[in-house]
């Protein structure tokens, strides 16, 4: 039995209903006919999923400002799942990267590094929010060991903006770990919530199968076909529930907004709250136009951006999902937002 199957078809099963089948679809190959893996590798980081918290504060200043930023790439090993790792490419340790946040207008100046000790390719980041040849991209292209690079850029888009890394084997380098999200504030701001939530989808091409215990190598056939052994949030099959590693938190009564990237690079996620919906949904990351209202599922592109909030009204979990539910039942895409404290309003009795 796969046991990742089996953990996130029964974590999900409050949406689906019913019974859920364990077996991941990857056949009775027998162990005399699979060679295996090779045995799991040592750990680089305990934990290779971002903290959805580690969100810079809101803007709070009204003229334009200047940012000093720095960005290393680091490759690391770490886990997908219990006792099985793989070999992450990075900024900056973990994944996504770290939410970049400015008001319109600020100037942005950015060394970028790849360092010779924590790398094995070159790398670069397009941001999408930048207008210049391959959002930065031309001019960030460095090899392992190349002295820093140095771009200057102003945040001219008020929105929420994707970057990554672009070079020719970007595909592999973002499904490795390799994207981010930049967050420009309009001048005005945005609207107060008590909690704010980060979050980065991704597909993981592997050469071993779903649950398979061992040292998963990436597998360039999958990626060309498209089918993935896991889509994840933050690097990490199941890494925001009870079961699997820190659900995100928050109190009846309170207000909540997640920005979500599909870095892909291949899948469009279909962005859903089970037992809530976004009360307002920013699509692609537009923050100019009024937001949607009670969106229940949304797509959001690879290489795309949203931004969603919640209203909490009453205790129990809500759960964060990618709809096509085999990604959510099977292979990781699933988070959960841990409610607690009494109802705010009755508008809901699980036992009448």
């Amino acid at each position: 039995m796969q046991a990742i199957g089996a953990t996130g078809a029964l974590a999900v099963a409050g949406c689906l209903g019913g019974d859920t089948q364990t077996d991941s679809g990857n056949g009775d190959q027998s162990a005399a006919e699979d060679e295996g893996l090779p045995a799991a590798k040592a750990v680089d980081v305990d934990r290779i999923a971002r903290d959805p918290t580690d969100i810079p504060d809101p803007v709070d200043w009204n003229e334009p400002r200047e940012h000093d930023v720095t960005i290393r790439t680091e490759r690391v090993t770490a886990e997908i799942e219990p006792g099985v790792t793989f070999d992450y490419m990075t900024f900056e340790g973990q994944v996504p990267g770290p939410m970049l946040r400015v008001r319109r207008g600020d100037r942005v100046n950015l060394t970028f590094d790849v360092p010779d000790d924590l790398n094995v390719a070159a790398h670069n980041m397009d941001f999408h929010a930048v207008y210049g040849p391959g959002g930065g991209a031309d001019a960030t292209t460095i090899a392992p060991g190349d002295d820093p690079t140095q771009i200057s850029f102003t945040a001219d888009y008020a929105g929420v903006f994707i970057y990554h890394c672009a070079i020719p084997n970007m595909d592999q380098h973002i499904s490795s770990g390799m994207f981010g999200s930049i967050l420009v504030e309009p001048e005005d701001g945005l609207p107060e919530v008590d909690n704010e939530f980060y979050l980065g989808q991704h597909e993981i091409y592997t050469d071993g199968d779903l649950g398979e215990e061992g040292h998963h190598g990436f597998d360039f056939d999958a990626m060309l076909k498209e089918e993935p052994t896991y889509v994840v949030f933050n690097g990490q099959a199941y890494g925001f529930t009870p079961d699997g590693g820190v659900p995100m938190e928050a109190n009846t009564g309170e207000t909540a907004r997640v920005y979500f990237a599909n870095g892909g690079p291949n899948l469009l996620s279909s962005w859903h709250a089970i037992g809530n919906v976004w009360s307002r949904f920013y699509r692609d990351g537009d923050l100019l136009t009024d937001p949607d209202l009670n969106v229940e599922t949304a797509p959001v592109a690879p290489g795309t951006t949203a931004a969603a909030e919640m209203e909490f009204p009453v205790p129990g979990p809500v759960k964060i999902v990618d709809h096509a539910l085999t990604r959510a039942a099977r292979r990781g895409a699933l988070g959960v937002v841990d409610v607690t404290g009494e109802p705010t309003r009755d508008i809901y009795d699980e036992d009448p």
